[in-house]
């Protein structure tokens, strides 16, 4: 218990800063003559907020420090660092468990209402506010030692005892939950590699040491789902009406057009893969399924809910977070060629040019990734028509930049400042048209660990000097959200 002890002593003051600085009232100010367009506080409904995300293994670092255990991704960048694009770790990451007040400082002079963090769950129980994520993908390496993790169902009642601790301990300053962060990405690039890479713990059938791709994530996904479902249920009856607080579930989408406009296969493609990703993990919880379209292509490789299971998940979320990044063609696949895969199972390729060639969008830093905000607006009209129009938060949305040659270069992000403005209108577009969305993060505060890229891609509106003691200065956009949000 030595270690809660000490962990305790370090997020309760983090987040009682965090509660003492965000949401205040300050005065308009500063930043340079910026285009500020549309963007400001007025242009949005009353109560809606800003905010940016971060997640623990790519902010905190202190990796062995006051008893942290280590988690599967400690030990997959020390034994894979060939897997990580620059052989880097989260050892110290951003240093933030040393730095958090300064850091909580500088929110506060960009005016930011909300800061998205995780618990680590291997710091907590090792064997912001006000908005926190459980699970970020850090599972404790002893669980998976013990029962290979997420592909054990062994990992439901620790899942929820490690919750329970959290409810407990800070449930009085925390009243937004989040139970998982984007699942896909967990249950896809941990045990198959596909839609976004290799990540921890690095399992699949092809180039990995063991795995099974036609199988394994979607029995990891089965338990990420009933883990949710459970600390949900958990949180509400044992302590929502004492804490008062809300409880959901990050859930991540591309948006997904036809390659070919005119052709009924691309159009059944691009739906298809939107069931495969998105549905794949909403539609068990609004409808105690998984979507008709998974079913009937992985068949029997698919887990099945008890009718216990049904109740369980159905309605289990007071409010949707909602990841977006970009938007991608997709053209239809006849078949899987023998190869059983989540990948593949989606019968469909995905491209960043029409049958035309014309691009989805303006690109970015991130080969794969291109500014796309008509996709954020369709996704949020989709889930509205198809899932029952939840009350939505965007939990992640951001743009990615190469290493710049200097801090000058880096700083100067124009681009940055249209993608948030050109989303930031999209959201406004979706609510106009009904669709309940709460608030926006921008992901991220600071440039940080990015996961299988390390520390080559930044993605922050603050810029990390890797070169200078981990400084911090506010990017260009940094400084134009902080215009905007001074304007009510």
């Amino acid at each position: 218990m030595e270690t809660l002890k000490t962990s305790v002593a370090y997020l309760l003051p983090l987040l009682l800063l965090l509660t003492a600085f965000l949401g205040t009232s300050v005065g308009a100010g500063a930043g340079g003559d910026y285009d500020l367009s549309e963007f400001n506080r007025s242009s949005f409904p009353p109560g809606f907020f800003f905010g940016a995300a971060s997640a623990a293994y790519q902010y905190e670092g202190a990796a062995a420090i006051d008893g942290k255990g280590p988690s599967i991704w400690d030990t997959y960048t020390h034994k894979y660092p060939e897997k990580i694009t620059d052989r880097s770790n989260g050892d110290v990451a951003l240093d933030m468990y040393h730095r958090y007040k300064d850091d909580i400082k500088l929110m506060k002079s960009l005016r930011l209402d909300a800061f998205r963090m995780s618990i680590s769950w291997p710091r907590i129980l090792p064997s912001i506010v006000p908005y926190v994520t459980l699970f970020h993908w850090d599972v404790p390496q002893a669980l998976e030692d013990e029962y290979k993790g997420f592909l054990s169902p062994n990992i439901l009642n620790d899942f929820k005892d490690f919750a329970d601790v959290c409810f407990h301990h800070f449930g009085d300053l925390v009243k937004n939950w989040m139970t998982l962060n984007e699942p896909l990405s967990f249950a896809n690039a941990g045990y198959d590699g596909g839609f976004v890479g290799h990540h921890a713990p690095g399992r699949c059938s092809k180039d990995c040491p063991e795995g099974n791709s036609a199988t394994e994530p979607y029995i990891v996904a089965h338990h990420l789902l009933l883990a949710h479902a459970k600390v949900v249920k958990l949180y509400k009856q044992k302590y929502q009406a004492v804490q008062k607080g809300k409880i959901g579930i990050v859930l991540v989408s591309h948006w997904f057009e036809p390659r070919n406009r005119t052709d009924p296969q691309d159009i059944k493609a691009a739906r298809r893969v939107i069931d495969f990703i998105f549905g794949w993990f909403i539609h068990p919880l609004v409808y105690g399924s998984y979507p008709k379209t998974m079913i009937d292509i992985v068949g029997s490789r698919l887990p099945k809910f008890t009718p216990d299971q049904v109740k369980l998940l159905i309605g289990s979320f007071d409010f949707l977070g909602v990841n977006y990044y970009t938007g991608n063609y997709a053209s239809n696949v006849r078949s899987q060629n023998g190869i059983l895969s989540n990948t593949n199972d989606k019968m469909a390729n995905l491209s960043t040019t029409d049958i035309n060639g014309v691009s989805i969008g303006k690109p970015t830093g991130v080969k794969i990734f291109f500014s796309f905000p008509q996709g954020l607006r369709e996704l949020l009209l989709y889930i509205k028509k198809n899932y029952k129009n939840p009350t939505i938060i965007i939990t992640e949305s951001g743009i990615g930049d190469q290493l710049g040659t200097s801090v000058e270069e880096s700083t100067n992000d124009p681009q940055r400042i249209d993608f948030y403005n050109t989303h930031l209108n999209a959201v406004r577009e979706a609510i106009a048209k009904g669709v309940n969305v709460k608030g926006f993060f921008a992901w991220t505060f600071m440039d940080c660990f990015e996961w299988a890229a390390g520390y080559t891609l930044r993605f922050g509106l603050v810029y990390t000097n890797y070169n200078d003691n981990l400084k911090r200065i506010p990017k260009r956009s940094a400084l134009w959200v902080r215009k905007g949000l001074a304007k009510k």
